[in-house]
């Protein structure tokens, strides 16, 4: 027995040794970092972008793993989560809310190389009154009229630069046209293109003027009848025939079909939808200009803001790692990278990016761009307001003044919820 019990306690100490040796490492030896990345990108061509550029960085950096995840349309309900449990991902897309929604979790980049070559249109929506910067922006968000520059000058018409010359235009496309060509598209299916005009041109309605309305908003004091304006020229447009005619059932893939074949002017949107267009029509010639001003004597502006942003999480267990991985990122041919891929122009004044787009971009370089209106000005909950009331007010059941009576009812509402 005692030779027995001898045996099986050397046993146990060889076992003890043997894997104490396998999990040695030698003095030089790291720890790899195993890195999560989670983006909201959706587009393919932009998701392989970046897949290279990781590929790229660990081939390089051997001793840091990158795994990245795409969950698409849950990404805000997995993020919700994670933020309850503070255990969110080493980095993250900000996807516009850096400062309102994830401040509170995210590493202050504010010391590192890339963080003072910001453009000025970008620093102050990622940079705060303290100096933090929150998130590194890859590209920027310019969004206004998305043409087929064809189709325009077929009809002799330039970017329009005020609404009044824009509602002219339609007038002239569609009458000349005998209805062939849509002036303007918008999807009762895919109801954010019908959020996204009235979110842009509340910018030049209420904030772009002289006098305007910004602080009004901001401070609860808004006259609402002054939105009216907007759900009157948008049962405008689709009344006088303006629009699509199945705007309540139409597709937003659908748009790409129109654009392809010369049967479609404007989209209030950015390029997101060039690739699908190229697909069908290589030839097409496609254009983005800036959104036209309402008020008399106010230039157009752009809608916009940050895009694909990525922060650092302050608890991460590699803050250095990922810092670098970040730095790695801002490198002008990454950012370009990225910015060619998406489309969009870059975030930093040193790289000229946008893609089949960049020379646009060039053009408007010096077109002031405003934060998305609903960012700044709503309380978290009024884009589908927004929605809901346009497809009500298409539908008949609204009048243009409801609209704006529910829209302040439900601010108010929603501002007390977030008291």
């Amino acid at each position: 027995m005692k030779k027995k019990r001898l045996l099986s306690a050397l046993s146990i100490v060889l076992a003890l040794g043997l894997a104490a040796c396998g999990n040695s490492k030698g003095a030089g030896d790291a720890e790899t970092a195993k890195l999560t990345m989670m983006l909201t990108v959706g587009e393919q061509g932009v998701r392989d972008a970046i897949q290279e550029i990781v590929n790229n960085y660990q081939t390089e950096h051997p001793d840091t793993q990158i795994e990245i995840q795409f969950p698409g349309s849950n990404y805000e309900s997995i993020m919700k989560m994670k933020m309850a449990s503070n255990e969110l991902p080493d980095i993250f897309d900000t996807h516009g809310w850096a400062k309102v929604r994830y401040g509170a979790y995210t590493m202050d980049l504010q010391n590192e190389p890339w963080a003072a070559n910001m453009t000025d249109s970008i620093k102050p929506i990622l940079k705060d009154e303290s100096g933090k910067v929150y998130a590194l922006p890859l590209n920027e968000a310019k969004d206004g009229l998305f043409y087929n520059a064809a189709v325009l000058e077929k009809y002799g018409v330039t970017p329009p630069t005020t609404l009044d010359e824009m509602l002219a235009a339609a007038e002239k496309i569609k009458t000349e046209s005998s209805g062939e060509v849509t002036p303007m598209f918008f999807s009762g299916l895919d109801p954010w293109m019908i959020g996204q005009f009235f979110d842009m041109m509340a910018n030049p309605l209420l904030i772009t003027p002289e006098q305007n309305e910004a602080q009004a908003l901001l401070n609860g004091t808004f006259d609402w009848n002054k939105w009216t304006y907007l759900p009157e020229k948008f049962k405008e447009i689709y009344e006088k025939g303006y629009t699509n005619k199945d705007l309540l059932t139409a597709k937003y893939a659908d748009e790409a079909r129109l654009f392809a074949e010369d049967k479609l002017a404007f989209a209030f949107h950015t390029p997101a939808s060039y690739a699908d267009i190229k697909k069908i029509n290589p030839d097409v010639k496609m254009g983005i200009a800036p959104l036209p001003a309402i008020k008399a004597g106010d230039p157009p502006t752009f809608a916009g803001g940050e895009r694909l942003a990525l922060a650092a999480w302050k608890d991460t267990k590699y803050p250095e790692q990922t810092k670098a991985f970040l730095n790695y990122l801002a490198q002008p041919d990454n950012v370009k990278k990225v910015s060619d891929a998406t489309l969009s122009p870059a975030a930093f004044k040193d790289v000229s990016g946008g893609g089949a787009f960049s020379e646009y971009y060039d053009k408007y370089k010096d077109v002031k761009v405003l934060p998305y209106f609903d960012r700044v000005y709503l309380p978290n909950g009024m884009w589908d307001v927004m929605i809901t009331n346009a497809q009500e007010l298409l539908a008949g059941n609204i009048t243009p003044q409801k609209y704006s009576e529910n829209m302040k009812t439900e601010v108010e509402r929603l501002k007390s919820q977030h008291k």
